[in-house]
C-alpha cells in the first residue's frame, strides 16, 4: 500500500464512504472506498479527474476555501456539498472532511460520506434570514442531543461595500462568490451562514476554536479576490438555552444587535443572558410600537407595480416605516409575536382609505395578516371603515401575507369573501415562501398572486425555477388569477417573466419607493396607457 493510502486509511473514521486525496494540480490522485455508491463513478474513473469537475460548481467555491483555509496538520470540515452530475444524471451530495498532512507535498485529503443532497443548501448561495434562524434551533437541537457545542459567530466585514463599489461587476461577481464560500466553508456543515447587511454576517460553528482564526482564514480567503483592504472583526456567542421559543428569542436579539450596533458593542456571555437582554428591550420596544400605532407615528412609502401588456403604471405598494428604520421588519414581527398586528394592519386600512378619499381614481392595496385575517373582530372593523368611505368601494385591494400560516382555511375564506363583498380584490402575497401552497389556491379565492422573488431571481436562469413559475402562471390563469412578480431588477429579469406570461411586474427596474406615488414613465412614450391605478400596503421587503 503506498504512504499516501496509508496516510488516509489513518485519517478514515468508521462512517466514511469513501477516501480521496487530491494534489496540488487539482486532480484526484488517489480514491480508495464505495465510490460507485458515493459518487456514481468507480475508483479508477475518478484517478486522474479534475476535482473541479467532480464537485458541484456552484459548491466549489466553499469547497475551494475549504481548502484554501488549511494549513499543515489542520482539518476543516465536515460541509455538505453536491457532487457534480455524472452520466446517470442521479443528482447526489456528500458530508466532505478535509486534512493537509504534514510531508505530503500540499495534497488534500478528504473523507467523503454520503448525504441526502437536499440537505445541502440552496446552490452557492447564503440562506435568508428567517431560514437561518430555523436552522440555528434546528442545529442547537441536534447538537445538543448528540453532545456537539455550537456558537453563534458574527462577523464584521469593514471595508466590503468600498471594495464592491471600486470593483468591475465581473470582479463583484467573483469577490462574492470568494466571500460566500468563505463563510460556508466556516460555517457548521457547510450551511448555517446568512448575510445581515452591506458588510455584517451570521454564522453557527463548531465551539473550540479561537475566533482569531476564523477572522485570519476569512481575511486571507476573501483578500485574494480584492486588492482593496477589508479588516474583518467577530464576536462569539455559545448556544446554549433551554426551550425553544427561548432560544429563537435569544438568538434574534443577538442578531439585531450585531446589526444595528456592530462590533464593539456589549455582548451577552451566552443565549441566557441574550434571553434576559432581549426581554428588556422586548417590554420597552412594544410599549412604544403600541404607541405609534394607536397614534399612527408610521410613514407610507410607495413603490410602482408595472401592468407587462401595456408597460405603463398599473399601481404602488406602499411600504411602512417606522422612524429611521430602513427595514420594518423587525417591528412588524415584534407586531405579530406580541398580539399587535392585528391593531397595525387596522391603523394602515385607516391611513390608506385616506390616502383614497384625498386622490379619487387611485387603487389601494392595503396588506393584512395571516393572524389578523382570522380575526371576525378586524373583519366588522374594516368593513365599518369601508361603509365610512363609500368612493372607496371597488377601488381596494387586500394582500393577504404568509407571515403567519393560516390554520383554518375556510374561515379565511368566509372572512376573505366578506371583504370581496364591499368590492374589494385579494391578492395573495409572497406565494411560493413560507407557509402558503396549493392548499391556499385550491380553498381561497384570490383575484391576484404575488410569486416570491427567489423564483423572479432565478427564472432568467431557467431550469426548475422557470419551469415552476410558467405552470403556476398557466394554471392561475385557468382559475381566472392574475400573477405579480416582484423584485424584476433587471432587463433580463423583466423579459423573463414577460416570457412565463405574467401579468404585473415590480422591481427597482422601474423605481425604488418613494415617498409620494410619483411614477415617471422610462418604458412607455404615451403617458396615455397608464391605467391611473394606484396601490397601498405595507410591506416587509425593501
Amino acid at each position: 500500500m503506498s504512504l499516501a493510502a496509508s496516510r488516509l486509511l489513518g485519517f478514515a473514521f468508521a462512517n466514511a464512504d469513501l477516501l480521496v486525496e487530491v494534489g496540488t494540480d487539482g486532480r484526484i490522485a488517489l480514491a480508495i472506498g464505495a465510490s460507485e455508491i458515493v459518487s456514481g463513478a468507480a475508483e479508477g474513473e475518478l484517478k486522474g479527474r479534475a476535482w473541479s469537475d467532480f464537485i458541484s460548481a456552484d459548491d466549489l467555491p466553499m469547497v475551494d476555501a475549504l481548502f484554501d483555509g488549511l494549513e499543515d496538520g489542520t482539518r476543516a470540515g465536515p460541509v455538505i456539498a453536491r457532487l457534480a452530475r455524472p452520466k446517470d444524471g442521479k443528482e447526489r451530495a456528500v458530508s466532505l472532511a478535509a486534512l493537509r498532512l504534514p510531508g505530503n507535498g500540499g495534497a488534500v485529503s478528504c473523507v467523503l460520506s454520503a448525504a441526502a443532497a437536499e440537505s445541502a443548501p440552496k446552490a452557492g448561495e447564503l440562506h435568508e434570514r428567517e431560514a437561518f434562524e430555523e436552522m440555528a434551533l434546528q442545529l442547537l437541537k441536534t447538537a445538543k442531543s448528540g453532545g456537539t457545542e455550537l456558537e453563534l459567530a458574527m462577523l464584521d466585514m469593514a471595508g466590503l461595500e468600498a471594495a464592491r463599489q471600486k470593483a468591475s461587476p465581473a470582479d463583484r461577481a467573483a469577490l462574492d462568490r470568494r466571500l460566500t464560500g468563505a463563510l460556508r466553508a466556516e460555517a457548521y456543515g457547510g450551511s448555517a451562514a446568512t448575510a445581515l447587511g452591506d458588510e455584517r454576517f451570521a454564522l453557527v460553528r463548531a465551539r473550540g476554536e479561537a475566533m482569531g482564526a476564523l477572522v485570519q482564514r476569512v481575511t486571507k480567503l476573501v483578500q485574494a479576490a480584492t486588492p482593496q483592504p477589508i479588516k474583518p472583526t467577530a464576536e462569539a456567542i455559545p448556544l446554549q438555552a433551554d426551550g425553544d421559543r427561548q432560544a429563537v428569542r435569544a438568538l434574534r436579539y443577538c442578531l439585531d444587535s450585531f446589526l444595528r450596533e456592530g462590533p464593539g458593542a456589549a455582548t451577552p456571555a451566552n443565549l441566557s443572558e441574550a434571553l434576559s437582554l432581549s426581554m428588556e428591550r422586548t417590554l420597552d420596544e412594544v410599549g412604544a410600537l403600541g404607541q405609534a400605532i394607536r397614534n399612527k407615528e408610521f410613514k407610507l412609502v410607495f413603490q410602482p407595480v408595472i401592468a407587462l401588456g401595456t408597460g405603463g403604471l398599473h399601481h404602488y405598494e406602499t411600504l411602512v416605516r417606522f422612524g429611521d428604520q430602513g427595514s420594518p421588519f423587525p417591528m412588524i414581527r415584534m407586531a405579530e409575536e406580541m398580539d399587535l398586528i392585528e391593531a397595525l394592519d387596522i391603523a394602515i386600512l385607516e391611513r390608506s382609505l385616506e390616502v383614497l378619499s384625498k386622490r379619487p381614481g387611485l387603487k389601494l392595496a392595503v396588506n393584512v395578516s395571516g393572524r389578523t385575517i382570522a380575526s371576525s373582530d378586524f373583519i366588522d372593523r374594516a368593513c365599518e371603515l369601508i361603509h365610512g368611505h363609500p368612493k372607496a368601494r371597488g377601488r381596494l385591494m387586500f394582500e393577504l401575507t404568509e407571515s403567519s400560516a393560516l390554520d383554518d382555511l375556510k374561515l379565511a375564506d368566509r372572512h376573505l369573501t366578506a371583504l370581496r363583498n364591499e368590492g374589494c380584490e385579494i391578492c395573495l402575497d409572497d406565494f411560493g415562501a413560507g407557509a402558503a401552497s396549493l392548499a391556499y389556491l385550491q380553498q381561497l379565492k384570490l383575484d391576484v398572486l404575488k410569486i416570491d422573488g427567489r423564483y423572479i431571481r432565478d427564472l432568467q436562469q431557467g431550469g426548475r425555477e422557470a419551469t415552476f413559475v410558467k405552470h403556476l402562471v398557466s394554471m392561475c390563469k385557468e382559475l381566472g388569477i392574475r400573477t405579480l412578480a416582484e423584485m424584476v431588477e433587471t432587463d433580463g429579469a423583466e423579459a423573463a417573466v414577460r416570457d412565463a406570461g405574467v401579468d404585473f411586474a415590480q422591481g427597482w427596474l422601474y423605481g425604488r419607493a418613494t415617498d409620494e406615488p410619483v411614477w415617471t414613465p422610462k418604458r412607455v412614450e404615451d403617458p396615455a396607457s397608464q391605467d391611473g391605478q394606484v396601490a397601498l400596503r405595507p410591506s416587509m421587503r425593501r
